[in-house]
């Protein structure tokens, strides 16, 4: 029988699940997909991802691919799975794609983006998607702090530990960095519309928990802690103890961690690939 490979471009609410990959006993991205194309396909098939994103996390643009011998049509995979999901993960388009496509080695770029509301009421219908910070950040030294991660750069101080002594040694700390910028938007959701700020970054691929620890540095340049200049001082120094993370479980922060629910900075996550 004929092995098809079928292309999934994705989009969910990452605030119900513990990131993108399997984990035995938690809710994940990864395990929901397998689960519906199990009951499709009655086989146990390896769903690919374009990105490995965290707990929280959302996605505007993930992309997943999986191989199988179904009968059943692009098209109509991606009915069945839209009506079995639950409503925050959608596929938003399928097709078949060629016998060498792979979600994630064949992604270009990845862009993150993150989103920090400066009103002084965040409107209920925001508080999951942004982080509130409404006391006094030196904008335009963010934004010069953010444009020193472009580039390719040694990232050790920005990555957090595999949890393997021997992992660490082994895996490759250099990344490369397309673009990072800070940007001022105009919040129209807000009966008063306030100004965000924007961090986004796009790169090949990322460290474990790299774009936390870059924000969490902006943050502290835009608090007056560093400045812009420290950037290239913390790369130089190669020790991941040196660098802040973006605020994590039990405050407003980044995501949720360890299965307790926090309102978050709103990532956004999107893949992009090449196009033959």
């Amino acid at each position: 029988m004929l092995l098809y490979n079928i292309r999934l471009p994705l989009a969910y609410d990452g605030t119900d699940f513990s990131g993108w990959q399997i984990q035995p006993g938690q809710p994940t991205i990864q395990g929901a997909l397998s689960d519906v194309l199990e009951n499709l396909t009655s086989q146990r098939l390896q769903i690919q991802g374009a990105g490995r994103t965290d707990a929280g996390v959302h996605a505007a643009g993930q992309v997943a691919n999986f191989k199988t011998q179904s009968d059943l049509s692009a098209g109509e995979f991606q009915r069945a799975f839209n009506a079995l999901l639950p409503p925050s993960i959608r596929v938003v388009a399928a097709g078949e794609a060629g016998p060498d496509f792979h979600a994630r080695w064949s992604a270009v770029a990845k862009t993150y983006r993150y989103r920090i509301f400066r009103g002084r009421v965040v409107p209920p219908f925001l508080w999951r998607y942004v982080q509130h910070d409404s006391f006094p950040l030196d904008f335009d030294a963010m934004a010069a702090a953010a444009r020193e991660f472009e580039g390719e750069h040694d990232f050790t101080s920005f990555a957090a530990s595999t949890g393997s002594e021997a992992d660490d040694r082994e895996r490759t700390m250099t990344r490369v960095i397309y673009r990072s910028e800070m940007a001022r938007v105009s919040s129209g959701e807000s009966p008063n519309p306030t100004e965000e700020w924007v961090y986004t970054v796009r790169g090949k691929s990322f460290l474990r928990y790299m774009v936390r620890k870059i924000v969490g540095t902006l943050v502290d340049v835009g608090r007056g802690k560093l400045l812009p200049e420290d950037v290239r001082k913390l790369f130089d120094m190669r020790d991941r103890s040196k660098s802040s993370m973006s605020r994590g479980s039990g405050i407003p922060g980044f995501a949720k961690l360890s299965g307790e629910p926090v309102n978050g900075w709103w990532v956004s996550f999107r893949s992009v690939f090449q196009v033959a």
